[in-house]
């Protein structure tokens, strides 16, 4: 291999293996992180073959944390977080506690000193960014008051590890058995870091919120497109990394103020879809990255201790999330969806294992099973989500009453409208205003709930599952209108309505001619392709305009 190629051969091989990795995972109807993983393993150094840089992964796998940060505050505001302070602060603290103190438990029992257990404790107490917003954002939950108590609690847990990172050296000396206890320098350390990071918080909402803005306004009215995308990669990653150099806050807290304060510009929406791509490549890059470090001899050699640390993490820890929402008076609902999505460890479970390595606090049998947990919870946590309706059954005592979608509607020659965003909001009025009779699937929890308020017979769920589109009554709708703006799930809904319904009339939306190609030979009916309409209605308006001066 030539020279200097290390990040070339890191980026090629990694998403190369990754995607027939994926691919085969979404096959045998497994998520494709699953297959990620995998792909990790096998470019790792614990498996024969080609060996990728490790280091190298890993900073590409930081961007993807960066970028998914940037996103979420996109679509976060001020008071949005305000608004879960009193649950996120008390919950993700709760949770911690708990956590830490079944990683010292466990320890004790295995036999391993109070430093390790501690370290082994708090590796386990804090989730992985990219999964939990993977998992929100797959669920289109993101932006609904479950997700973001998720995403706040993901918030001051980041914030409660920047903290355990500046007192472990200090307290390291007599974690290990040996020297003094130094109030005045853990004092010192701990007033430093927390003025750091008040700072970096204070300059990003005074300073932050008037220039970020300004200067996405200023780009855009350029009119040049990879201008703006410059700008806003720019944005994501110079504020993250001028967060962790010059303050010590983590990469993704500073890149998701960054986000935050970027979402008073009123060109974040384009913001949002321009970090979209780069945020799912370098995401996958995350997995890859932790299937590289995990040592599968660890399963054999101590099994036993690897089903110990799977069930803190995705049963000591979830029960713990769920009993902290429902005492704080949340509903089953809520308390579910915060306690699957923190169901598992990442990013700062390494860091912390990595730092406890340096200071001869933990094992290398101690960071696998960290490694091995995390391979373990990540790869279950989407089959989680998956039970929670069996849960919610399971759990009826919720105060809050559950949708009224378990069975199907009963309709007959109706519209179906799938997807109720800016479009679906337009074909929905459309429709009602011809009285025709009209249902709804929606995945966005807030949107579903506005639909029932209304009036309107609405299904919450993803239309790509056959189980969604029967609730909805598909197979006995007169005409199906798919209103989503991506096109993959498009495709994907068009073969599911297809195969329920084989002669409904389906109207669907594209932005490219490649996919209304693809759309009209799965058999849609009528694929409006958005800059053709436009011209043609533009085009009528300018001949009207001309006969009728």
């Amino acid at each position: 291999m030539p020279h200097h190629t290390e990040l070339i051969a890191a980026l090629a091989i990694g998403l190369t293996l990754a995607f027939f990795g994926g691919l085969l995972a979404t096959r045998l109807r497994l998520p494709p992180l699953v297959g990620y993983l995998l792909a990790g393993i096998a470019v790792g150094p614990f498996t024969p073959g080609f060996v990728a840089d490790a280091h190298i992964a890993a900073q590409l796998s930081e961007i993807g944390v960066i970028l998914l940060m940037f996103g979420v505050g996109l679509h976060f505001s001020i008071q949005d977080l305000l608004a879960v302070r009193r649950i996120a602060i008390p919950g993700a603290l709760g949770q911690i506690l708990v956590a830490t103190l079944l990683g010292l438990g466990a320890a004790h029992l295995w036999g391993w000193p109070l430093g390790q257990g501690l370290v082994f404790g708090l590796a386990l107490s804090v989730a992985s960014t990219v999964v939990l917003l993977r998992a929100l954002e797959e669920r289109g939950t993101l932006g609904t008051p479950s997700g973001q108590i998720a995403v706040g609690w993901l918030v001051v847990e980041d914030l409660v590890m920047v903290l355990a990172l500046v007192l472990l050296p200090a307290l390291a000396p007599l974690l290990r058995g040996g020297g003094t206890l130094d109030v005045g320098e853990i004092a010192l350390s701990l007033g430093v870091t927390l003025g750091k990071v008040a700072l970096f918080v204070a300059l990003m909402m005074i300073a932050g919120r008037r220039f970020v803005p300004w200067l996405l306004t200023r780009v855009a009215r350029l009119g040049s497109r990879e201008l703006f995308t410059l700008a806003v990669l720019g944005t994501a990653l110079g504020i993250a990394y001028g967060a962790g150099v010059l303050f010590d806050v983590s990469f993704a807290l500073g890149a998701f103020l960054a986000g935050v304060v970027a979402s008073e510009s009123k060109f974040s929406q384009q913001a949002a879809e321009d970090a979209l791509p780069f945020q799912d490549a370098f995401a996958v890059l995350f997995f890859v990255a932790v299937g590289m470090l995990f040592n599968p001899a660890v399963l054999l050699d101590a099994p036993l201790l690897v089903i110990g640390t799977a069930l803190i993490i995705m049963l000591g820890k979830t029960l713990a999330a769920f009993l902290i929402v429902r005492l704080l008076r949340y509903p089953v609902t809520t308390a579910l969806t915060v306690a699957f999505s923190l169901a598992q460890i990442g990013e700062f479970s390494f860091i912390l294992a990595t730092l406890g390595r340096d200071l001869n606090l933990l094992t290398a049998q101690g960071q696998n099973l960290i490694l091995a947990g995390a391979i373990i919870s990540i790869t279950l946590n989407p089959f989680l989500f998956r039970a929670a309706p069996l849960f919610q059954r399971w759990l009826r005592a919720d105060p809050v009453p559950t949708a009224p979608d378990a069975t199907p509607l009963p309709l007959r020659e109706h519209a179906l409208l799938i997807g109720h965003g800016r479009v679906g909001q337009l074909t929905a009025q459309a429709l009602r205003s011809h009285g025709t009779p009209l249902a709804v699937i929606e995945q966005d929890e807030d949107r579903a709930a506005a639909l029932r308020a209304q009036g309107t017979p609405v299904i919450q769920g993803d239309a790509t599952r056959p189980d969604t589109l029967r609730r909805a009554a598909a197979e006995h709708a007169s005409v199906v209108v798919i209103a989503t703006p991506d096109a993959i799930q498009t495709t994907l809904i068009m073969e599911q309505v297809r195969a329920l319904n084989p002669d409904v009339h389906v109207i669907v939306r594209t932005h490219d001619e490649h996919t209304r190609d693809a759309l009209h030979e799965l058999g849609a009916s009528e694929v409006l392709y958005g800059e053709h309409q436009l011209g043609l209605a533009m085009g009528e308006r300018a001949r009207s305009a001309l006969l009728n001066p």
